[in-house]
């Protein structure tokens, strides 16, 4: 003890336990007043709106569930089983439990928008958009000015205020991309020819909402037009969409080929959707709405080669948001607004269905469509939606129009879309009525013009119009660039420049490095735009030079604009310097070979990813030899070779290919052995001539062209009654299989043995046979 006491002073120690169970004794007393008088749980405002947020978006899609379910045996569109389910949730029913939080609906709502334009873009391409632009244009121009003019004067009858009929007009000539886009779908009517106008007409019905929110914003403020305000809105407006285009398409296909490898549809997913959310930030920030950006996205993504890839990871999640969208529409359905203002919401959705028909069918006749293309195509636009929400709340913030208004316009909309996918399946009936009953006069007139818009014309016109398109672009697409350079310089570059050293050096190397940066598209704008051959051939016809000088002096003067406007902005006081510099700068750049060179390389990337998705279908930049290439070709559902082997589909011999590689799924069989068998959504990778691959592919992709109503297969039992025509017969005289889309799996004789069919087999009293089929026709056979 002595020598362990002196490492250690047993007083202290002492001492210590006895404050330790001090310390023990007051710890317990708390532990036991914690557990008898424990507060009551704090529950924040997160955790309810949280919670009610799981409650709500649990409750509508178990309620649309039931619905759609209902709707589908019904054989209704699938919208309005949507429809009726947010009626039924919402708080206007009550005879359900109804959504808690309406804003969190609208979110999930906005989402639907996003993701049912960015698949709408998928579908629709740039090309494919410029291919029926004019057209759409013009049938647009035709449905706006109509449906604006009979909506104001609408407006004016029912005692609305001159402001509140000019909204009123606006709000009834926009009609939804979105639900229009989902019944085609739901219908199966994607396929037709009049849903591409369609789809044409209301995309650039979108772009004018921009423009027509601007006059609108104009003449409730001012009660006049500004010029100004408009030009800068339409000049804005193709700015940016010129913009987007040239980046996505420059960029996002390259980036998408060096990652082929590593692209498993997760990752497309996330960042097909990553992509898309990115542009909607950057439309909605410079002011436009986020299904705009949406559409611009996937319209980007659409000339890539895996387009077809990004829309099938986005559908389902297209699909549920989808569902979202259109229940936030049946939500917004108050019986007592209905009922209180029956007269006008009556009285508009009439203008409405009317108006869209008369109007849509009007412009499409116009632009040379035939008349059932044109019926159909009116029809179908028989609805507004949320556009003209947003024309309506753009009212309601400026304090312009009536109280009233928005209610009744909401009403409309609910009413009209929902006998949309009605008026879309009476559209082909009524086009074929109207066809025998027209006046023959007026119906050889109507082809006549039909046939005169699409005739082809001469080999020289077409070839001048496609160099004066090819012109414009050029001018357009390089004029946007240039514009973005100007744009960052004042903005970016010259500030932080003008902070780090005096403004002499600060405006000295800005100008220097934002010349450097416009040099190359400076240089493009004075490069020749048309190819040798063309020049010869156009030159012989007209004997004379003066058009070709005429292009290129124009376009030289437009650079030498961009490039003396900028140096006078930042060296006013020098005009004669600046003219001096622009001059010695084209001359300099205009003899650049490694510009040139550069320049070129950046067209042809462009100009490859712009057509990336038809280059690696038919492979035209693929070339093995002199007249061979590789091309790839999915193959089709309706592809007479699936599920045989290569050796048996006879491709070398028939088509004079041969199979390089076969891309299933995410794995890849290269140099396949003759027993690999084919499957639908194959990628064949083959070699051959453009001849031969073209034959290739009109076989090979083929898919189905019809949809066939939902066909309800069951498995029942028949008892062959003594007078039945079928005793006696063996079962392949009887034709069940053919007439009756149904197969006997088993026949039940009357002592209770089973036979198993052949075709052989002679059906005698009292079989019971068992079958499986079309529901429908085995009833017809019993």
């Amino acid at each position: 003890m002595i020598g362990f006491d002196k490492y250690f002073n047993l007083t202290d120690f002492t001492s210590m336990v006895k404050s330790t169970a001090v310390e023990e004794v007051s710890t317990a007393s708390m532990v036991r007043q914690t557990v008898t008088e424990q507060p009551e749980p704090i529950h924040t405002a997160d955790d309810e709106s949280e919670t009610s947020l799981i409650s709500d978006l649990a409750l509508i899609l178990i309620v649309a569930a039931i619905a759609t379910v209902i709707f589908k045996r019904l054989r209704q569109p699938v919208v309005l089983g949507y429809i009726v389910a947010g009626f039924l949730v919402s708080p206007h029913c009550g005879f359900f439990p109804t959504v808690v939080g309406e804003a969190n609906i609208n979110f999930w709502a906005e989402l639907g928008i996003i993701f049912l334009l960015f698949s709408l873009g998928l579908e629709f391409s740039f090309k494919k958009l410029v291919n029926v632009g004019g057209s759409a244009a013009i049938t647009a121009l035709v449905i706006i000015s109509g449906m604006m003019t009979t909506g104001f004067f609408a407006g004016k009858l029912m005692g609305f205020s001159f402001i509140s009929s000019l909204f009123l007009g606006g709000m009834l000539s926009m009609s939804s991309t979105t639900i229009i886009l989902k019944a085609l779908t739901d219908l199966n009517l994607m396929h037709r020819r009049f849903t591409t106008q369609v789809l044409a007409v209301l995309i650039v019905e979108d772009l004018f909402a921009v423009v027509m929110m601007v006059l609108l914003s104009s003449i409730a403020i001012n009660n006049t037009v500004s010029g100004n305000e408009l030009v800068f809105s339409i000049a804005k407006l193709v700015f940016f969409l010129v913009l987007w285009f040239l980046i996505g398409v420059y960029v996002i296909p390259s980036f998408l080929n060096r990652q082929r490898r590593v692209l498993t549809d997760e990752l497309l997913l996330v960042f097909s959707v990553g992509l898309c959310f990115l542009m909607v930030i950057c439309s909605t920030y410079f002011g436009f709405s986020s299904a705009l950006g949406a559409f611009v996205m996937g319209s980007i993504l659409a000339g890539t080669s895996h387009a077809e890839r990004i829309e099938r990871v986005i559908s389902p999640v297209k699909d549920l948001f989808g569902a979202v969208f259109f229940i936030s529409v049946g939500m917004m359905v108050d019986p007592q607004i209905i009922s209180q203002y029956l007269s006008p919401i009556l009285t508009l959705s009439l203008i409405v269905i009317v108006g869209m028909i008369v109007f849509g069918t009007i412009g499409m006749l116009a632009t040379g469509q035939p008349v059932r293309i044109a019926i159909e195509s009116g029809f179908s636009l028989t609805q507004i939606g949320e556009f003209s929400f947003i024309i309506a709340t753009l009212g309601m913030s400026l304090g312009v129009i009536d109280a009233n208004l928005y209610p009744i316009v909401v009403a409309v909309s609910v009413i009209t879309t929902f006998f949309t996918p009605y008026f879309i399946k009476l559209s082909d009936p009524f086009s074929r009525w109207v066809e025998r009953k027209m006046p023959p006069r007026l119906n050889s007139f109507l082809q006549g013009y039909s046939k005169a818009s699409t005739r082809n014309e001469s080999e020289l016109t077409t070839l001048w119009k496609r160099i004066a398109v090819r012109n414009v672009w050029r001018i357009t697409l390089y004029s946007v660039v240039l514009v973005a350079i100007l744009y960052l310089s004042q903005a970016l570059l010259f500030p932080m420049l003008r902070n780090a050293m005096s403004d002499v050096w600060a405006n000295l190397l800005g100008t220097a490095i934002t010349i450097v940066a416009m040099a190359p598209s400076l240089l493009a704008l004075c490069y020749p735009s048309v190819k040798r051959w063309e020049h010869e051939k156009l030159q012989a016809s007209v004997h004379s030079n003066v058009p070709f000088i005429a292009m290129r002096l124009l376009r030289v003067l437009i650079a030498f604009g961009f490039l003396v406007g900028f140096v006078l902005e930042v060296y006013s006081h020098v005009v004669a310097v600046a003219f001096a510099l622009a001059i010695f700068l084209l001359i300099a750049i205009y003899f650049s070979k490694s510009v040139r060179k550069r320049l070129r390389r950046i067209e042809t990337t462009f100009i490859n990813n712009l057509n990336e998705r038809e280059l690696r279908r038919s492979g035209k930049n693929n070339n093995l030899v002199s007249d061979m290439h590789l091309a790839y070709v999915n193959v089709g559902y309706n592809c007479p070779f699936v599920g045989q082997r290569l050796a048996d589909s006879n491709l070398g011999s028939r088509f004079g290919i041969n199979v390089a590689s076969i891309q299933r799924g995410t794995s890849t069989i290269a140099v396949p052995k003759g027993d690999t068998r084919i499957f639908p959504g194959d990628t064949l990778g083959v070699i051959g001539t453009d001849e031969q691959i073209q034959q290739l592919l009109t076989i090979v992709e083929s898919n189905p062209q019809t949809f066939d109503d939902e066909i309800e297969m069951e498995f029942t039992s028949i008892v062959l009654p003594a007078d039945s025509p079928l005793l006696g017969k063996r079962i392949r005289e009887t034709n069940i299989r053919e007439h009756y889309s149904a197969v006997i799996v088993s026949v039940e004789r009357s002592d209770g043995t089973f036979v198993a069919p052949a075709a052989d087999t002679v059906l005698l009293p009292g079989d019971n046979l068992w079958l499986v089929g079309d529901k429908a026709k085995i009833k017809q056979l019993v």
